[in-house]
């Protein structure tokens, strides 16, 4: 058992929370039981990730997609309403870190793409960024773009979009999880053959062939879905505590 606040503190000096600037608040959303014995995790805080915390009978929902994102209005109701109202009458805490724990160099979604994908060297996507969301690496071997497509799908067990480039070849890769897709400018200024992220929109087809950059849209889901796992397993070992990842299976 671990007490509520200590995992708080934890988390917050280890992923140095205070020093991003985020889209959401970072850390405790929803508080529930000030006393933890089991912890859920999930990618997104939807009503399956809640109710699956129910029926694990979690302490704290650690999610990466939590509430309360600029822009989206204040009141509390509806769908959102139903989730956080589940929430509270289960006295379960809900805990979400966004960029923090993207780039977080060994527990964060980038840091695990690197990790299964075997890239080497790694360094940032943009060097102007004191914690980079974004990273650059090599593979030991330069592969033919569609035999690096095939094995995206295969380590990252999903279905990849290639939008393809002029290059004959990919060795230097850029990558950043989720919806990054406008970082393949970012990409192509550093002189990246391939530049892989989750989401893809309409324009990204044109910026890959004219920026000769190829771009691999592997899934929002399918490339964060590793941060929350390696965060839920270091809380586990640190504070004895039992943890389960419940996979949403969203396809996008």
């Amino acid at each position: 058992m671990a007490r509520l606040t200590d995992i708080l503190q934890w988390c917050d000096q280890t992923l140095k929370t205070s020093e991003f600037r985020d889209y959401a608040p970072n850390g405790l959303q929803i508080e529930g039981s000030q006393e933890v014995n089991k912890i859920l995790c999930a990618v997104t805080a939807s009503q399956e990730a809640i109710d699956a915390a129910i029926a694990q009978k979690a302490d704290l929902l650690l999610v990466h997609h939590g509430y309360f994102w600029k822009g989206e209005p204040y009141p509390i109701t509806g769908m959102r309403g139903k989730r956080i109202k589940t929430l509270i009458q289960n006295n379960i805490s809900l805990v979400a870190f966004h960029l923090p724990l993207d780039s977080h160099p060994t527990l964060g979604n980038n840091a695990a793409i690197s990790d299964l994908l075997g890239l080497e060297h790694l360094e940032a996507l943009d060097p102007s960024e004191r914690h980079p969301v974004g990273n650059i690496g090599y593979l030991p071997e330069a592969l033919s773009p569609e035999a690096f497509r095939n094995y995206l799908a295969e380590r990252l067990n999903t279905q990849v979009l290639h939008l393809p480039a002029e290059k004959l070849s990919v060795q230097k890769i850029g990558f950043c999880t989720g919806a990054a897709q406008d970082f393949i400018t970012k990409a192509a200024v550093q002189g990246c053959d391939a530049y892989i992220s989750g989401e893809v929109s309409e324009r990204t087809y044109y910026e890959a062939q004219e920026l000769d950059v190829h771009y691999y849209a592997c899934g929002h889901h399918a490339t964060e879905r590793y941060g929350v796992q390696c965060l839920g397993q270091a809380l586990a070992e640190q504070f004895a505590l039992e943890y389960h990842y419940h996979e949403l299976n969203n396809p996008v």
